[in-house]
């Protein structure tokens, strides 16, 4: 990793008069997340009228201040001609269809052919970027739609829109087990006490919250619409589990396979063939960075998991079961 060094400096305003030194630091250097300039804050690298200060010490307004400090730069990445399948893309974001099996960061055993390699590729000017301009991420099995960073103006805004919570993530998940309503999975999420690969759902764990609806019901499954107020580490994955409705496929977290009573031999093949989560991101919707204007993009259904919906609606069918 190259380390940037980073200067700014700037004027307080008689405007801000009274206000806390975070809020104003934040207008003043709107380019950069609200996470990063408290960090810068509190290690002392953000500074006003070249002194150590508080987050919420009030400003008098006329004070200089300074920042100087040192980020991280995706470098180590090379570019490489994978295709993207782009939903939206303008000089602040991108917006694309992630595929089941695509890694989204390269790391321990993924060093290549990984997202990161595919949008270097496709702009190289990312470098320049921490995580080359990725504010969020799908697990290597999950699909759907990521937004990504094209500057660091909007890196910053959209990171703040997400610790927010004022972007709207929804998904779609293939459960086992026939639900007759939806509801809400408030159940805080941490690393597994013992398995340090998996994550659980724990008591001392940090806040998490998924709601979920019914999409669509078959015999033994249900296909959810689900609505991420957080964004914990395998969230939906780990709650669908936690109220003993595991998505289908999952690896970690699915439990025994579940085949209806009387299934015919193409579901019974679709159901066990089926190896990775059901689970896609099927909307996603910001506040566009640049124009402030609201901004959704979705992803149609994989085609793996459409043609499982269609097996269970069929199956559904075949037994006088409406969808």
């Amino acid at each position: 990793m190259q380390v940037e060094a980073i200067e700014l400096s700037a004027t307080v305003p008689d405007s801000a008069t009274g206000r806390r030194f975070d809020a104003v630091l934040a207008e003043l250097f709107p380019e950069h997340s609200r996470s990063r300039l408290a960090g810068w804050i509190k290690s002392g690298q953000a500074r006003l009228d070249g002194r150590e200060v508080r987050p919420r010490e009030p400003v008098r307004g006329g004070e200089q201040v300074t920042v100087r400090a040192e980020a991280q730069v995706q470098t180590d990445a090379a570019p490489e001609d994978i295709p993207l399948a782009i939903l939206h893309e303008d000089a602040d974001v991108i917006v694309l269809d992630k595929p089941a099996g695509l890694v989204v960061h390269p790391g321990a055993g993924n060093h290549t052919g990984t997202l990161v390699n595919a949008l270097l590729h496709h702009d190289p000017s990312l470098e320049a970027l921490p995580r080359a301009g990725i504010v969020h991420r799908l697990d290597k099995d999950t699909s759907g739609v990521m937004v990504v960073a094209r500057n660091q103006q909007a890196q910053g805004a959209l990171v703040d829109q997400l610790s927010s919570r004022e972007v709207h993530r929804q998904y779609l998940a293939v459960v086992t087990g026939a639900l007759v309503a939806g509801g809400t999975a408030d159940a805080p999420i941490d690393r597994h006490p013992r398995d340090r690969l998996r994550m659980a759902v724990r008591g001392d764990g940090k806040e998490a919250v998924t709601h979920y609806r019914l999409r669509e019901r078959f015999r033994a499954h249900t296909l959810l619409e689900c609505r991420l107020e957080t964004g914990r580490t395998h969230q939906i994955r780990v709650h669908m589990a936690h109220l003993k409705h595991p998505i289908v496929g999952d690896p970690v977290y699915g439990g025994p396979l579940k085949l209806p009573r009387g299934a015919d031999t193409a579901l019974v093949e679709g159901l066990r063939g089926f190896r990775r989560q059901a689970l896609h991101a099927e909307a996603l919707e910001f506040q566009h960075p640049g124009t402030g204007e609201p901004l959704r993009c979705e992803a149609p259904l994989p085609a793996d998991m459409a043609a499982l919906v269609e097996l269970l609606r069929e199956d559904a069918r075949n037994h006088g079961q409406a969808g």
